[in-house]
């Protein structure tokens, strides 16, 4: 079984639940072998439906398979930590995840299992003005219960999601059993090569979310058309030279300079294009090219939705 993280992996945000199942088949087929669930995506159980049928099938072995799901915001109080993670295996049909992230640095009141789930981000989304309540939990409360699910075996690796360089500063100062993976939203427009630096330095595996930017956020209205990368002269012209798409040209950027990737899509031909990514290589130039792209443009941040889609302001980067 593979300590590391596999570098191309597919994500699962957004899937609707009824392709999912076939979605999650399709691309362990294809090839992939590092699957990006969580429980806010609401799409576990159909997410382990796929993956239980490619075992099944002997399109593959669970050891051979990477799954990573994360915790949610409504179970950050320590004894929450364990029954949310069972609860996540139960839906995937598994004994154990290879990766539990903290999804985001936001704790928030607890919603039972019974209630809802996923809990989502409103405490009561029948309410006449439902609001997103916060919960009084430290994160290195939160933190000690992640540490209980590698001692139970519920996963092999624990790490966060969306934390800043402040945040892994005071994670590893209080860290028994430390962060193997810092998953985060970066592209050529937020390239956060000073985070990477850091992440490095405490010696956790990158992964970059939204490897291609604007495009997963053009149908939620958080992000324009015109902001998408591919758009961009030295990507097209990396493009032309390799002879790949503009999207192969920015997904091979973010594993050449080191980081795990999860680019999602629905088509085969996209799920085999995406992972074609190893025999060709991008030069010094380009790769600086691109990445000086760089505007700091941040897609995935509650600075912003939580306030325009859940009546609540709450950010968390400066």
């Amino acid at each position: 079984m593979s300590s590391t993280i596999p570098a191309v992996g597919f994500g699962l945000w957004k899937v609707p639940n009824e392709v999912c199942a076939e979605t999650v088949y399709q691309a362990i087929k294809t090839g992939y072998r590092h699957i990006d669930s969580a429980s806010d995506y609401g799409n576990e159980k159909e997410t382990g439906e796929g993956i239980k049928r490619a075992i099944e099938d002997g399109i593959c072995t669970r050891e051979e398979l990477w799954i990573t799901t994360k915790l949610w915001n409504t179970y950050h109080n320590q004894e929450n930590v364990v029954p949310a993670l069972e609860f996540s295996l139960k839906e995937l049909q598994l004994e154990y995840v290879d990766l539990f992230l903290i999804h985001f640095p936001i704790a928030q009141e607890f919603v039972p299992f019974e209630t809802r789930y996923p809990a989502e981000w409103f405490f009561d989304p029948k309410a006449q003005n439902p609001e997103i309540k916060l919960a009084p939990v430290p994160l290195s409360e939160t933190w000690a219960g992640m540490e209980v699910t590698i001692e139970k075996g519920l996963t092999k690796q624990i790490g966060v999601c969306n934390y800043t360089s402040g945040l892994l500063h005071d994670l590893m100062n209080y860290a028994k059993i430390k962060p193997s993976v810092l998953q985060i939203e970066s592209h050529p427009y937020l390239t956060q090569e000073r985070l990477i630096r850091l992440a490095k330095h405490y010696n956790l595996e990158v992964t970059a979310f939204s490897p291609l930017g604007a495009l997963s956020y053009l149908e939620l209205d958080m992000a324009g058309a015109q902001e998408s990368v591919l758009e961009q002269a030295v990507v097209k012209a990396a493009a032309e030279r390799v002879g790949r798409t503009p999207a192969q040209v920015v997904l091979r950027w973010g594993v050449q300079r080191g980081t795990s990737i999860i680019p999602k899509t629905s088509k085969p031909e996209r799920m085999i294009e995406n992972l074609s990514l190893f025999d060709f290589e991008l030069s010094e130039e380009e790769m600086t090219a691109i990445s000086a792209l760089n505007s700091n443009r941040r897609f995935n941040d509650p600075g912003n939705f939580c306030e325009e889609a859940f009546n609540t302001f709450y950010p968390i980067y400066d």
